[in-house]
């Protein structure tokens, strides 16, 4: 058969360095970060006491407070990033197409885990008499944002969650990509959200040794690929994705952002949360997003990397790319925007999905920020510190990769 042609025609986004995607890409371009102390509990007796939080959002902008009432954290930043991205693609007053065959892959990582929190505290002070709220699980399922964006817009397409860790959002991106391409429907929304700057993700991801304990300077914190780097900066957010086939596109005379070429799905089979030392679950997906692209190894001209600051995944990938691109490694532009956003966790992968795509667009390559000093275990590539990096890019991959081993790539071509 036949395949379709996949584009992107509307960005939405939600972070903690701009509240939606012109922001967002202002602060990308500058190099701001996102880190800062935590100011949503009292975090004086965790070993990290920082996170990028979003600043300046307020739910009662978006939403009255019986909305609020059946709404995890999770679910408000996922519509609020869902309405940018349908009123940039033209969907604002109205969705004058076949919505059987408009449809929703969201994606979170940890769900409503705000709400799942919440009520086993509240529970925990009774004195044991249930006295759950009949909306707790509809808030917690990790489904429901896509469902609450499909019933707000109508779409009565596929519709359904995907979950992989921090490679969730993405994979999501790469299920519409392919329902598109297969014929099967005519436009998809894709993204995810994350809401987890609580104090479970806080305990848990800390006393895992996963989080950053830089706790007196946390600007600096995100530091991938940097020799002193410590963890990550827990983040929160959403991002969303419109994509449609080609020619319905044109049809409605949308305005296109770039191709989806190609994609690549892997799993590393080695371990619960470390990377392949090696990086063969990498190679893969990144060799099988260029070769359902059609181009060559050489055509790739940027690479936004998982990049999260931690000790050993920073090391492996950059292993995998020299082990995949050989002397083209050394040419292309490669960034983490983890150094500034920092990790979204189930959100990453549609958050750096919109980064490429803007890198495309624009001929700005983000830098990777807070680098000191060089990792002699690392290869030295163009890991654009520091400062932004105009480029012309034509093909770019991001790559998102999550705990259990879940490893996608996304490969995007200047339309």
């Amino acid at each position: 058969m036949e395949l379709k042609r996949v584009v992107v025609t509307g960005l939405g986004a939600l972070t903690p360095i701009g509240n939606n995607v012109p922001a967002l890409w202002d602060a990308l371009v500058k190099g701001v970060s996102g880190a800062g102390p935590i100011t949503r509990f009292d975090a004086s007796k965790f070993r990290c006491r920082i996170a990028s939080e979003l600043k300046g959002f307020n739910a009662l902008d978006f939403f009255d407070k019986k909305e609020m009432r059946l709404l995890d954290g999770y679910s408000m930043y996922g519509l609020v990033t869902v309405d940018e991205a349908m009123r940039d693609a033209g969907f604002a007053d109205s969705i004058d197409v076949n919505r059987d065959r408009f449809g929703v892959i969201w994606g979170s990582g940890m769900g409503g885990v705000q709400s799942l929190q919440d009520e086993l505290m509240a529970y925990a002070l009774t004195d044991g008499t249930p006295r759950f709220s009949p909306y707790w699980v509809p808030k917690v399922i990790t489904d429901i944002c896509a469902g609450q964006i499909a019933i707000r817009y109508g779409l009565r397409g596929p519709n359904y969650s995907t979950v992989a860790a921090c490679a969730t959002s993405a994979i999501a991106i790469s299920d519409a990509f392919n329902l598109i391409r297969l014929g099967k429907v005519d436009a998809m929304v894709a993204g995810g959200s994350e809401c987890a700057i609580i104090q479970a993700g806080i305990g848990g991801f800390g006393n895992m040794r996963a989080l950053s304990t830089r706790n007196d300077d946390p600007q600096t914190a995100s530091r991938p690929f940097d020799k002193d780097r410590d963890g990550f900066v827990l983040g929160e957010g959403s991002a969303a994705l419109i994509l449609e086939e080609l020619e319905h596109a044109k049809a409605r005379g949308a305005h296109i952002y770039a191709e989806v070429t190609g994609t690549g799905l892997s799993a590393d089979a080695y371990h619960i949360t470390a990377s392949h030392p090696e990086g063969l679950g990498t190679i893969s997906v990144m060799r099988q997003a260029v070769e359902e692209s059609g181009m060559a190894l050489s055509d790739v001209d940027h690479i936004n990397t998982h990049g999260t600051s931690t000790p050993i995944g920073d090391i492996s990938e950059p292993k995998a790319i020299v082990g995949l691109f050989g002397d083209h490694a050394y040419k292309m532009a490669i960034n983490s925007t983890k150094s500034m956003t920092g990790h979204l966790l189930g959100a990453a992968g549609a958050v750096e999905a919109i980064a490429t795509i803007l890198t495309i667009k624009n001929g700005i390559v983000p830098p990777t920020i807070n680098h000191f000093t060089d990792d002699p275990q690392i290869p030295a590539l163009d890991f654009t510190f520091n400062k932004a990096q105009r480029r012309e890019v034509n093909f770019a991959l991001s790559n998102a990769f999550g705990f259990g081993g879940h490893n996608v790539c996304l490969a995007f071509r200047k339309y």
